[in-house]
């Protein structure tokens, strides 16, 4: 039997060699999770309140669209350093700053007079949410151990995957209830206990701050991935790709990355800012390709279900927000199964079939009409919902379980960069598409209207199932038997 002891360097708990999560690693879970709520809820409950911003601040939609696209902004600036900053100073204190950072920008939100200040404390709560996430599957990842990082990761999709559902009841309801500032408000009692947690759950950290910055890669790569991603979300403002705005920002967002692969390929550069040599791993790669489908294809169209029920069939957005418990729900059951076995038997299997009942469920919303049955809807929801809880968190925990303990912080932070790029690019494509659909015929009587709009939704749930299905290739290649982490001989103890 093979002991590790933890890596120098990392602040991680020692892998017990149980197969189950002990209390120590729930513990630690509990601490990630609350972080992970913050962040993720953050997201959807704002994009609820856009047009009280509207009438609140006398703004167009194009300028509250700022006050998400600043928050993506900082989150594509900040990710990149998370992965040498974990390494430098310890996810403890990184992880204490990002909270501390969060919910500090929440506050200031809601003290927000103008529409300026409110874009700018998004900025602020964008530094701190950008970190959470990578820490969050770093921490989890070292506290657990390659053998249950498929549970672990497990209990880290919870958030990810019901955020986007039950983000627009909460918003709905605090907007009509109270006001729109208690949106930000209510992070601050969850802020305070995640960072009171923290200080007690979190063993402390150990680093020797050895490595050096990559001073040339963050000039490349953060601003690269800040361009590029302001071009693609403004490509539904301008409807093509061809737009000035869209065009300039996206290409010279493309050259900075560009230019950053060959810098951060050399051998001289010891310590890149993202480490792409981790794509010489295999199910590294395999990862990434079936993550970045997957996040195109689950994110665009995540942005199509709300609107259907708002725009066809006359829901407000916290009725929308109800509907959509079903799909959570199906996450919920089949997400802690799902974990438990792509650690016994490897994520490919897993991830194949939640895909394939993903593109199931998906292929059932090609037939939505303006009448549809909400049973039928409903029940189409739900058998989604059982997919996704199989498929994002075994991609994750098959990318990270190969890894070794220096490189984890590093491998989560390439996870997540590719996450939040392939999102953006998957809420724009089904923008676009759902506008141009919309726009090609018109009907004359307020039912063909609605006939109309509905066969258009119908039609690009159309492209969401051909993309699903799509990321069944990728996953093809994912590991089918349990993955093996590879271990330093100077990491073992003893046989």
């Amino acid at each position: 039997m093979v002991s590790i002891k933890p890596s120098t360097g990392s602040d991680a708990v020692a892998p017990t060699p149980t197969d189950r999560l002990d209390r120590s690693v729930l513990v630690v879970a509990g601490v990630v999770v609350l972080g992970a709520i913050m962040s993720i809820l953050d997201i959807t409950v704002v994009s609820v309140a856009l047009e009280t911003f509207q009438r609140e601040f006398d703004a167009t939609a194009a300028e509250v669209a700022w006050t998400m696209t600043g928050y993506t902004l900082a989150l594509a600036t900040v990710i990149p350093l998370t992965g040498w900053a974990a390494d430098r100073f310890g996810t403890k204190r990184l992880y204490l700053l990002a909270v501390a950072l969060f919910t500090a920008g929440s506050v200031l939100c809601a003290t927000a007079g103008s529409l300026e200040q409110l874009v700018l404390y998004r900025v602020l709560q964008g530094l701190g949410g950008g970190m959470l996430m990578p820490l969050g599957m770093t921490i989890l990842t070292r506290a657990a151990g390659p053998e249950r990082v498929g549970r672990v990761m497990a209990v880290l999709g919870i958030p990810m995957l019901l955020g986007p559902i039950f983000g627009p009841i909460l918003g709905g309801y605090l907007i009509d209830a109270a006001s729109w500032h208690w949106i930000f408000l209510i992070n601050l009692p969850i802020g305070i206990a995640a960072l009171v947690y923290a200080v007690l759950v979190l063993p402390a950290d150990s680093v020797e701050p050895s490595e050096s910055f990559d001073w040339l890669g963050m000039v490349l790569l953060s601003p690269g991935l800040a361009l590029f991603l302001y071009g693609v979300s403004s490509i539904p403002e301008h409807g093509t790709v061809l737009a000035t705005e869209v065009l300039v920002t996206s290409l010279l967002g493309i050259a900075l990355i560009a230019a950053f692969v060959p810098w951060a390929l050399r051998r001289a550069n010891l310590h890149p800012l993202v480490d792409l040599r981790l794509f010489a791993n295999r199910n590294m790669t395999v990862a990434v390709l079936a993550m970045s489908l997957f996040a195109i294809a689950f994110f665009g169209a995540s942005l199509l279900f709300p609107l259907y029920f708002i725009q066809v069939r006359g829901e407000d957005a916290l009725g929308a927000g109800l509907l959509l418990a079903p799909q959570g729900i199906g996450a919920m059951i089949t997400m802690p199964v799902a974990g438990v076995l792509a650690d016994r038997i490897g994520p490919g299997r897993i991830v194949l079939t939640g895909i394939a009942v993903i593109t199931v469920g998906m292929a059932m919303f090609t037939r939505i009409g303006a009448d549809t049955s909400y049973a039928f809807i409903l029940g189409a929801l739900f058998v989604m919902g059982l997919g996704m809880g199989g498929t994002m968190m075994p991609i994750m925990a098959s990318a990270l379980a190969t890894l070794k303990p220096l490189t984890i912080a590093r491998g989560s932070t390439l996870m997540n960069i590719v996450q939040q790029v392939a999102a953006s690019m998957g809420t724009a494509l089904f923008s676009v598409v759902l506008t141009n659909e919309l726009k090609k015929n018109t009907a004359s009587t307020p039912a063909g209207a609605l006939e109309h709009m509905a066969g258009s939704f119908a039609t690009v749930f159309v492209v969401a199932t051909v993309l699903v299905a799509c990321c069944l290739i990728p996953a093809w290649f994912l590991p089918r038997k349990p993955v093996e982490q590879p271990v330093d001989p100077a990491a073992m103890v003893g046989h």
